[in-house]
This record gives C-alpha cells, sequence and structure tokens, in this order.
C-alpha cells in the first residue's frame, strides 16, 4: 500500500508520547508534519520526533497541499472547529475522543464526512485484547452477556490542566466515561435505550470528578460503570454472563508493546480457583488504529467507525448530562 502522509494538529502530550511514536513506526504511514500555535514548540516537537516540517499554525498545516489525513488531538471544545476546517481543506480526520461536546455539535460534521472520512479515535476498538474479548463473548463462553462494569480513575486536580477545565470540555465523563460507555456498546453490540446518572462536581473547577452510571441496553443487559479524574489510578472492565465472567486487566492504557491478559472464569469459583488467564501477543494500539485508518483512506477493506458511530456516543453523553440535572432516567434521544 502506498503510504498516506500525514499531519498532525498540536504538540498535546496523548500525540508526543504515545501516538506519533508508534505512527512513525509504521510501514503504511508518513507522518511529515506538525502544528501548534508556537511555532517554537511545533519545531522543538518535530526534532524530538523527526519529523520533517513544524508549522506556527494550524492553518499552515492544513494548506500543505501533500497532506491526506489528519491526527487532532486538540482540546474537546477545538475537536469540531479544526477537523471542519480540516474536511474543507480536503484532509481526512482522525479525531480524538469525544469527538464533540454534544450531538448536536458532532451533527455538524455531517455535510463534511460526505467528503471525506472523519473518523473518532478509540485506540482500544484495535487492541487485540479488546477483539479477544469480543471474540469470547460472541463463542457463547461466558453464556448470556447480562453486566458490563467499568472502573477507570486517575488522579489530577490541577487547575491549569485542560482536563479541569469545564468551559472547554474537561471532566471525568468526557475524558474517560467515553470509554465505559464504548465498553458497553462494544461487548453487547448494541445501543443503551436509557441511563440514569451521579454525578460528583469539584467545588473549585466545575469539572465532574466522579460520574457513576447506569445504562440500560434492553433484553436485561447492564452497564455500571463509575470514572473519576480525583481517585487513586486504577481501570478494570469486568463482563458477567450467565455462565461465566471475562475480566480485561488493563483495558484502556496498554502499555506499549506490552503483553496483555484476559481472565476467563467458565467456573465460577468463589476463590478464583477457577480462573484460566490467557496472555495476548504484545501491541501497539495506537498504530494499529492509525493503520486502520490508512488503509480506509486509501479504499482498502476493513472496520471502519464513522461519524454515525461517534453521533451514538454522543448521545449517551448528552443522556447521562440530562440524567445529572433531572436525578431521573433519561432516554436516549
Amino acid at each position: 500500500m502506498r503510504k498516506v502522509v500525514w499531519g498532525v494538529l498540536s504538540t498535546a502530550r496523548i500525540g508526543i508520547e504515545k501516538v506519533l511514536p508508534e505512527m512513525l513506526a509504521s510501514p503504511l504511514i508518513e507522518l511529515r508534519a506538525i502544528a501548534s500555535r508556537s511555532l517554537p514548540a511545533a519545531e522543538a516537537a518535530a526534532q524530538q520526533l523527526g519529523i520533517p516540517r513544524a508549522y506556527g499554525s494550524y492553518e499552515e498545516l492544513l494548506a500543505d497541499p501533500e497532506i491526506e489525513a489528519v491526527y487532532n488531538p486538540l482540546p474537546n471544545h477545538l475537536h469540531v472547529p479544526l477537523t471542519l476546517q480540516a474536511a474543507a481543506a480536503g484532509k481526512h480526520v482522525l479525531c480524538e475522543k469525544p469527538i464533540a461536546l454534544s450531538a448536536e455539535e458532532a451533527a455538524t460534521l455531517r455535510a463534511a464526512a460526505g467528503r471525506v472520512r472523519i473518523e473518532e479515535a478509540f485506540m482500544v476498538r484495535h487492541h487485540p485484547q479488546w477483539q479477544r474479548a469480543r471474540e469470547l463473548v460472541r463463542a457463547g463462553r461466558i453464556g448470556t452477556p447480562r453486566a458490563v462494569q467499568v472502573a477507570f480513575s486517575y488522579f489530577n486536580d490541577d487547575p491549569a490542566n485542560i482536563r479541569n477545565q469545564a468551559a472547554i470540555g474537561g471532566g471525568a465523563l468526557y475524558d474517560i466515561g467515553c470509554y465505559a460507555i464504548l465498553s458497553g456498546r462494544w461487548l453487547f453490540e448494541a445501543e443503551p435505550r436509557r441511563v440514569v446518572a451521579l454525578v460528583d462536581r469539584d467545588p473549585a473547577l466545575g469539572t465532574d470528578r466522579s460520574t457513576s452510571a447506569l445504562l440500560d441496553f434492553g433484553a436485561g443487559r447492564q452497564l455500571a460503570f463509575t470514572v473519576s479524574t480525583q481517585s487513586c489510578p486504577y481501570q478494570r472492565v469486568q463482563v458477567l454472563g450467565t455462565r461465566g465472567r471475562l475480566e480485561i486487566r488493563i483495558p484502556f492504557n496498554a502499555p506499549r508493546g506490552g503483553a496483555m491478559q484476559i481472565a476467563l472464569d467458565e467456573g465460577g469459583a468463589l476463590d478464583g480457583s477457577g480462573v484460566q488467564v490467557e496472555t495476548l501477543p504484545a501491541a501497539e494500539q495506537y498504530r494499529l488504529e492509525a493503520e486502520a485508518f490508512s488503509r480506509l483512506v486509501r479504499g482498502e477493506p476493513g472496520p471502519g467507525y464513522g461519524l454515525d458511530d461517534a453521533l451514538a456516543q454522543a448521545r449517551v453523553i448528552d443522556a447521562l448530562w440530562r440524567s445529572e440535572r433531572s436525578g431521573r432516567w433519561e432516554d436516549i434521544a
């Protein structure tokens, strides 16, 4: 396959430390340019990573005719505006989650998505441990799946951090709750019908520092999650079925090149004696994600998650915010 030429908007930490090194290692990708509102910052990142071009504005990168696809890891409130600008310039866009701050905002991408490919960046969908977990559920190894339980937390109360700035889309639900929602949608292979939320907001920051929710997928299927930006670091995904249980042990921040483990309990012994642990080969999920997107840009077959998928995510988040205000169950609009 002819390499896809990529550019990156922003020198965000997630890109510099996690995504871009994996893209640079791919034989399917040529990472040619990086942009920042600060030219020195862009030049420093380009020099650090070995990227040929650095731009002092996003507009300069988008005007580069050689760039075919753009990775957008900007702060949440800039996801839609810069994705629209990129699409208007004829660039395909892999945009970090959440793709928008509301379903209404996400829907403004519809016209652009008809001209270029736009996808919400959930790297976990490309990791072998997530694909294996779905395979085991599909094969009936735990019986009929009844419940997905997710815990995801870290501690960060720095007011200067973008994750703690309510006005630009900070807080637990936008930052990591989206992964919990995706967990249920991925493993049940269905969409929730209604939700109820319990939200605790930081009195100084205004962001949701802890959010818990229950999502009803119908047919007796439930997703329960707790996400927090001010708790000890932890993450797990559990799937409970009629005959067994499955656990993804480091579901979201799988270490680069790390061999990951899935625990399968088909016996149900309370002391855990029936648990079988399956170790999966080492994988780099950000590289797999960018390669999958590149293949789609080249018209090759493969799994694609377009705007309809991103809108489904956004509608669930909208309903959870409505539930926070109403204190009741809210239907997915």
